[in-house]
């Protein structure tokens, strides 16, 4: 137990701005190991990102006025809290991985562009289109249900933060290790850290069916039940393709993945997540309001 503290503190520290800071962070320790070790809990830190911006989106969509305008506006603000928990740190790997393989189709060329700190015109709008998309995507569902809106956008951060772990089972490292922050995770991830990481994934599932069941007072309906965990089976295998064809795009341009790919995968795969909510919830929500009859 101490160990999986520890590391999932120094997975917070590095993956986001939660200060773990002064004693604590004395106590937690680095290591190259360490963060090797901590990649498992990569999707408990959505559990904090994401939970924090569920609770603030439904905090908000209880305090304005209601109106069609409420859920666009809780979406944009959500969107945002999330940008200052983790400071912008898979947004700015997304603009680093447009910029590169966008700007070139040699591959050394792009390693060395995304290595740049400067942001292009593809970075830039691959960071603005993400972001849009995500609100759009939110205030759609908050126009569908609550419910599935303040759900959505917790599990959608657990979710995305797992697939990309398997781009690091699956690919080497590529790129400058020695001035990469991701060098300690260059190492393939052990089939132990994954199934942790998988556990909190479905930690975060069977938690917003549950409640979503509970909520909609099925839980005592077979069929309710089914059309609830279909409705999220959806979203996983939509965000589970997006990351498909985000590590097939590295693997053949790259022959391999670096510290923004990662938080390029990520971003996408968050994005698909929130568009197969949407996709599926117009059948199946139908279903699920036929059930509570």
């Amino acid at each position: 137990m101490r160990s999986f503290i520890r590391h999932y503190l120094l997975a917070l520290q590095f993956f986001s701005r939660v200060p773990v800071t002064g004693r604590l962070a004395d106590w937690v320790g680095f290591s190259p190991v360490m963060l090797r070790a901590s990649a498992a809990h990569f999707p408990g830190v959505g559990w904090l990102v994401g939970g924090s911006v569920a609770f603030l989106t439904w905090g908000l969509l209880v305090l304005l006025p209601p109106g069609p305008f409420a859920p666009l506006v809780a979406a944009a603000l959500g969107t945002a809290w999330s940008v200052v928990m983790t400071g912008a740190f898979h947004e700015d790997g997304l603009a680093d991985v447009a910029d590169g393989l966008g700007g070139s189709l040699n591959r050394e060329r792009a390693l060395e562009i995304m290595k740049d700190s400067r942001v292009g015109a593809f970075g830039a709008i691959a960071v603005m289109l993400a972001l849009l998309c995500k609100v759009a995507l939110l205030a759609l569902l908050g126009s569908i249900s609550t419910g599935l809106m303040v759900a959505g956008a917790f599990a959608a951060h657990v979710v995305s933060r797992t697939w990309p772990l398997l781009t690091i089972r699956l690919l080497p490292h590529v790129g400058e290790a020695a001035q990469s922050k991701s060098k300690p995770l260059a190492g393939q991830i052990s089939g132990a850290a994954l199934a942790v990481a998988l556990l909190w994934c479905l930690g975060a599932l069977v938690l917003v069916i549950s409640a979503q069941a509970a909520m909609l007072l099925i839980a005592n309906s077979p069929s309710g039940v089914m059309a609830c965990a279909a409705l999220w089976l959806v979203a996983v295998v939509c965000s589970v393709l997006a990351w498909g064809w985000m590590h097939r795009w590295f693997a053949r341009r790259l022959q391999g993945f670096t510290g923004d790919c990662l938080g390029a995968a990520q971003q996408v795969c968050e994005i698909a997540f929130y568009l197969g909510l949407a996709l599926a919830s117009g059948p199946l929500m139908r279903v699920l309001q036929g059930a509570t009859l």
